[in-house]
């Protein structure tokens, strides 16, 4: 799965990097993006592409509660061509999330060991999304809402969890999001767990596990045996995730 990330570039500099209009103006500096928070996405409408702040689970138009995005914080790659949540967006409304990392939580023994996943280089991973848009009935307000891609662990995740972020790579970078109808099979091929995408998982302290925590010191590697006794302190672990529009 994939509940937690950071977004520590401002949006200027992720437009910069995926050739996009920044219409986000954000500073960046974000060190626990969890469920139901905003953050930056990168979309596109025929040739224009732009980094814009939607809302971080995915919410239908046909929903009656907008809480329901609480819980489609995730898509299985496996079931999203025949899902009536996601296949919709699937097939017409995919997006980027680019992240400088996410977390993820091993178990050692009792206790769970946060791990900040990211790419040795520095440069920000593009996780594969949906995103789609619900008018409210009452207010008539539009909100754009997105979740994210998993897909099953390449090696390097395997021995971390089960599931894992879809990556793409910058070549694919235009195919995954061109709102055109696309071959579902090459949609599909995308999804797959690459080996060839460079991770590297850092230790870090258990203050990830409150989404209330935020700043640098979260992603600052930490003793293991720091960190377990932590988590120990804090038994539950990660805590559970909070309960057709223009696309610009």
């Amino acid at each position: 799965m994939c509940g937690r990330f950071t977004q520590q570039r401002p949006t200027s500099e992720i437009a910069s990097i995926f050739e996009a209009d920044d219409l986000a103006d954000d500073p960046g500096g974000r060190f626990n993006v969890a469920p139901t928070d905003e953050a930056a996405v990168v979309v596109q409408r025929e040739d224009r592409r732009a980094v814009v702040l939607y809302r971080w689970g995915l919410v239908p138009s046909w929903a009656t509660d907008p809480r329901a995005g609480s819980k489609a914080f995730n898509a299985r790659a496996e079931t999203l061509a025949t899902s009536p949540l996601f296949r919709d967006p699937f097939r017409r409304r995919r997006c980027l999330v680019p992240v400088d990392g996410f977390y993820e939580w091993r178990r050692d023994g009792k206790s769970r060991q946060p791990l900040w996943i990211h790419d040795p280089s520095g440069l920000p991973l593009a996780l594969a999304g949906l995103w789609t848009g619900r008018q409210d009935p009452e207010t008539g307000d539009w909100r754009r809402t997105f979740t994210i891609i998993t897909t099953r662990p390449n090696e390097f995740m395997n021995g971390i969890h089960d599931r894992m972020p879809v990556v793409i790579p910058p070549d694919a970078w235009a195919r995954w999001l061109d709102p055109a109808p696309a071959d579902p099979g090459e949609l599909r091929a995308l999804l797959e767990p690459r080996e060839d995408v460079a991770l590297d998982a850092r230790a870090v302290s258990a203050l990830v596990n409150n989404v209330r925590n935020d700043g640098p010191a979260l992603v600052e590697a930490a003793l293991v045996e720091e960190t377990l006794v932590e988590a120990e302190l804090d038994a539950a672990g990660p805590p559970e995730a909070p309960g057709a529009p223009a696309l610009f």
